[in-house]
């Protein structure tokens, strides 16, 4: 079976699933109206949180203590950036950590995930039964945090490595489960057994065929892995101490610990010095200025992912 083949059946496919929704698709002008309202106002509280924080963080801290949050602050300031910045090559080598381990664990983790669902999805596997069961299993009972720590510690041996941060989040039980309800109901026995007549053997069958049919469910898993690699800071808390290490999440997450620890301490030393100190901190912009950094690069990410996030949702929501 050519590529040709397998695109022209997986839009035939398509095409079936759409058929008899398109009724839904027409509205009246008021309607219509309505509809773009409601989606603009929707679009608005969703954009304008984020808008307001990255507001807030270029504001000036003395403004902040004495006006509140102001949607058009009277001064502005970089002084919660500098203090940031201030790491230096420890910011640099903390997102360079961030982006290996997102990149490296998303591949990898739809790697496994996607060959495995693939497996448990085709009736012909005798075992399927068992891994699901094993699988699902998962979701349901687990060991608990300290036997998690002793098995990644003293049995894997990760503690203070880059795996650490990679393998513990690599496979996701829940993720499996959707991805193999994508390739039983998007990947047909017969185009499988027409690749098998045809000579193809398992991994060609499932990287030439399967793989781009469930391209959608694949892409959507990708893009939650990659959301959940880059907002991760727990791991770094339980195995890394190398600094080197340190995720973008967990240093920052350090150093509004570091903020917080000057201010409990502070009552230690002279008044004078202690309110210079105080006022001298940007501890509102700082927060906010983390949250901009934290999440304004992953926020590029989503354009490269939406079209087939989409797809991938409503295809997995229409019933055959």
């Amino acid at each position: 079976m050519t590529r040709s083949e397998i695109n022209r059946f997986h839009n035939d496919d398509l095409r079936k699933r759409r058929v008899g929704g398109n009724r839904f698709n027409s509205l009246p002008l008021g309607g219509e109206i309505c509809a773009h309202l409601m989606v603009g106002l929707f679009s608005f509280l969703c954009v304008f949180p984020f808008a307001f924080v990255i507001i807030i963080s270029f504001t000036d801290e003395k403004m902040l203590v004495e006006n509140g949050y102001r949607l058009f602050p009277e001064k502005w300031s970089l002084a919660a950036y500098k203090y940031i910045v201030s790491s230096g090559e420890q910011l640099l080598q903390s997102y360079f950590i961030t982006i290996f381990i997102t990149i490296v664990g998303t591949l990898m983790g739809v790697l496994m995930m996607g060959m495995f669902s693939y497996a448990i999805s085709r009736s012909t596997f005798r075992y399927k039964n068992f891994f699901t069961f094993m699988a699902v299993f998962t979701m349901l009972f687990n060991g608990g945090l300290v036997p998690y720590y002793m098995v990644c510690t003293q049995l894997l041996h990760l503690r203070d490595t880059i795996w650490a941060l990679i393998l513990p989040l690599c496979v996701n039980a829940f993720y499996i489960v959707v991805l193999r309800t994508f390739f039983k109901t998007m990947v047909p026995e017969s185009v499988i057994e027409s690749a098998k007549i045809d000579g193809a053997n398992e991994l060609r069958i499932f990287f030439q065929i399967a793989a781009p049919i469930a391209k959608p469910g694949i892409v959507t898993i990708a893009l939650f892995l990659t959301l959940g690699y880059w907002n991760d800071w727990f791991q770094a808390l339980l195995f890394i101490e190398n600094n080197k290490l340190y995720p973008v999440q967990y240093m920052l997450k350090k150093l509004e610990s570091s903020i917080e620890f000057i201010y409990m301490y502070s009552g230690y030393i002279d008044p004078v010095k202690r309110v210079e100190i105080i006022a001298s901190l940007p501890t509102e912009a700082v927060r906010m200025a983390m949250v901009v950094l934290a999440t304004g690069p992953i926020i590029f990410a989503y354009p490269f992912f939406q079209k087939y996030y989409v797809r991938g949702l409503t295809v997995g929501a229409v019933k055959e």
